[in-house]
């Protein structure tokens, strides 16, 4: 009965994605076929194309996936044979949906009609204005996402096993190794052996089959979350208030009047939703059974958290029964082990510009590291999420020893022991059950904690923040430096805080436009392909994420100057109702090439020459940009290159910050423009003791 209700329930969330206003100007004007003219010319797809003819594109459309799949476009479509579509219907059969495989024995039409678009929806990719998917495009890692989703709303994933000739969606749905690729005038086809029909639960589900007894391999960490009270915010999928201001026009679109244009002319989208996403990282029911020596199925939180307790994780916390208490030991643990962003295989970490890497050419060639720091739930606290050539696979709060000289490679060469980390497993053979509609439950190979080593080993760390890793809603919603042939929007604004306040960790006042601009494949300098930017007499409040330990830090802003920037207050402080200036107003506009900053080119032989230029530049308050980042649009050159002096990291401010305290970035136009920009790449905590150590200069990575 379970199940029943799962499935039932999951009918009523699909949703399409797809454009209504089919453009039919193109049909039939060559020789080849079009999707459905081929469907139509062969038997096999017959069942396949009476759903077509039946199921609509969307709730608000008459318009059918039939006519959709006659015009011009460029769609991928995974076609499921008639044996696939009967088995599926024995599989409604033996789920009690049915009492025998027909369309119509179904008990209601709106069940009916709700499993006909699970057959529909999930088997085609709207490739918009872009691209379609042969195989030889599909995601090159398994457990991989597609970079758009199908009409359901949802990514799916690529599994090939040890036979290179075999592909799956979603590990368990096989393409046909003989008809797949077959193209069309509007897209291509991949003639599928089983109907793709992904389940469509949340992490509270998937928990719960581990409680129930219906999965297994996390009943302790499942135990853990509900003993949390936690249960109920991972049901979470999306906000249905904005939903519905978005659909009924209450969420304003830009136009030259109120927008940024775009270098295409054009002028950004607001987000079509708001959803919720999560990321599980859990130790498994084996490592726990071994650490306290019991069956998964008798290992009690109260048994987790006498293990905790034992090893001094938290040693501020406190040891009692209420689980749901922030300051409880348990509550502590389990939510440092989940992040609110939804975090499939493929984004846990972003490669694109680091040195030594092409994302064109060879993009399974990893280089130096690439990391990303984001908050957790529960207590605020960070979570490293690492990668590089050398460390064989994705780390959470490791800490290697890297060759970061001044002519240094700038590669991992070694990590100790106790500082190796916790691999996440992510090309887990059954990933695929725990991998729901707002996230994912990972296997890591270690415990983690946010523990006094990890919070020396952070604290002893320039921690550099790509200021997107400070918004769920940009991953969540699939905004975030998502490849520009699957992105549906390059540009997209979020409303202001008088309209609807999309993003929590960030303020925007009535009547600017602040936009995400996914500059991957661009060659921009930015940090991950990403750039934000803003328009109007802007004033931005940023809630920054919290620092490991109580110590003193620079805190520093990484701009691309130009002549389209703006002139900005900085405030930064723990108090949004009195917020000091942090130093005079800082012209956007200034990058290398201005005297002001004091930047001067590496000699690139003197050492001592060059770090006492540094030091001058650093006295000005300015930064040269990162060696570790590559500027594709310059061939060869990296961030900090004489050719590339546009890119600077400003001081914002010097003090001392606790842990515990939230604090605030808010930078102010000072000008009367409406034009001018405001621009931010990347935030940086620099401890006292890396930039101010006096027997090792910090380093020009």
């Amino acid at each position: 009965m379970k199940n029943i209700l799962i499935f039932i329930g999951s009918c009523f969330l699909l949703l399409c994605s797809c454009t209504e206003n089919i453009d039919t100007s193109a049909r039939y004007v060559f020789k080849e076929e079009t999707i459905l003219s081929y469907l139509q010319k062969h038997e096999d797809y017959s069942e396949y194309v009476k759903l077509l003819q039946v199921v609509p594109i969307s709730q608000r459309s008459k318009s059918t996936v039939f006519q959709l799949l006659s015009a011009r476009g460029n769609f991928t479509c995974f076609a499921p044979t008639n044996k696939a579509i009967a088995d599926y219907l024995q599989e409604q059969v033996e789920a009690g949906f049915v009492e025998e495989p027909s369309w119509d024995s179904f008990k209601t039409e709106r069940l009916r009609d709700s499993i006909r678009k699970v057959v529909v929806y999930n088997s085609i990719i709207d490739g918009g204005d872009e691209e379609f998917y042969e195989t030889y495009d599909f995601p090159p890692g398994n457990n991989y996402e597609f970079g758009r989703p199908n009409m359901n709303d949802i990514r799916l994933s690529v599994y090939r096993p040890q036979d290179p000739d075999s592909i799956y969606i979603n590990r368990i749905y096989p393409i046909n190794i003989k008809n797949r690729d077959i193209p069309a005038i509007n897209g291509v086809i991949h003639q599928m052996e089983k109907v793709i029909a992904p389940r469509e639960v949340t992490l509270k589900t998937i928990l719960q089959e581990q409680l129930d007894g219906y999965e297994s391999g996390y009943v302790v960490m499942a135990r853990l979350i509900q003993a949390c009270g936690l249960m109920d915010t991972l049901s979470k999928i999306r906000d249905e208030v904005y939903e519905q201001l978005y659909l009924t026009g209450m969420i304003e679109e830009k136009t030259p009047a109120n927008g940024l244009a775009t270098m295409t002319g054009g002028y950004s989208y607001a987000p079509e939703h708001r959803k919720y996403g999560f990321t599980i990282f859990a130790e498994s029911d084996e490592f726990w059974q071994s650490a306290i020596g019991k069956p998964a199925e008798d290992i009690t939180p109260q048994d987790v958290q006498e293990w905790v307790k034992a090893g001094n994780y938290y040693p501020e916390a406190i040891a009692n029964t209420n689980f749901k208490s922030p300051e409880n030991l348990l509550y502590q643990w389990t939510t440092y082990h989940i992040l609110p962003f939804k975090l499939s295989p493929d984004r846990l970490v972003f490669h694109y510009n680091e040195k030594g890497y092409d994302y064109v050419s060879s993009p399974g060639k990893l280089s130096i590291p690439v990391m990303e720091y984001y908050v957790t739930m529960g207590k605020r606290r960070l979570l490293k999420i690492y990668e590089s050539l050398e460390s064989n696979g994705i780390y959470l709060n490791r800490f290697p020893i890297i060759d970061n000289s001044r002519h240094g490679t700038g590669h991992e060469i070694g990590c100790d022991q106790d500082k190796v980390g916790s691999k996440v497993i992510r090309e887990d053979e059954k990933l695929d059950k725990r991998t729901a509609l707002n996230g994912f439950l990972y296997e890591i190979d270690a415990p983690i904690a946010y523990d006094e080593e990890t919070r020396d080993n952070l604290a002893r760390t320039r921690i550099r923040m790509d200021c997107m890793s400070f918004f769920p809603e940009v991953m969540n919603n699939d905004i975030r430096r998502v490849p520009l042939t699957d992105a549906p929007h390059q540009w997209v604004h979020f409303p202001d805080d008088s309209e609807y306040k999309y993003i929590d960790n960030l303020s925007i006042n009535e009547g600017s436009t602040f936009v995400y601009y996914n500059a991957y494949g661009l060659k921009f300098g930015s940090l991950c392909g990403d750039e934000v930017k803003c328009v109007g007499h802007w004033e931005l409040v940023f809630t920054l994420p919290p620092v490991p330990k109580r110590g003193t830090y620079e805190v520093r802003y990484r701009i691309l100057t130009n002549s389209d920037r703006g002139v900005a207050q900085f405030f930064f402080g723990d108090r949004l109702d009195a917020m000091p200036a942090a130093g005079i107003p800082v012209n956007l506009t200034l990058g290398g090439a201005d005297p002001i900053t004091g930047w001067i080119e590496d000699t690139g032989i003197d050492d001592d020459a060059d770090a006492e230029a540094d030091k001058q530049m650093r006295n000005n308050g300015f930064m040269k940009g990162e060696e570790s980042i590559l500027i594709l649009k310059n061939p060869g050159t990296t961030a900090r290159s004489n050719a590339n002096r546009n890119i600077v990291r400003r001081i914002i401010t010097r003090q001392t910050l606790d842990p515990d305290k939230t604090y605030y970035l808010k930078i102010k136009s000072v000008l009367e423009s409406e034009r001018s920009e405001f621009y931010m790449d990347h935030i940086e905590y620099c401890p006292k003791e890396i930039y101010d150590n006096p027997m090792q200069a910090e380093d020009i990575w």
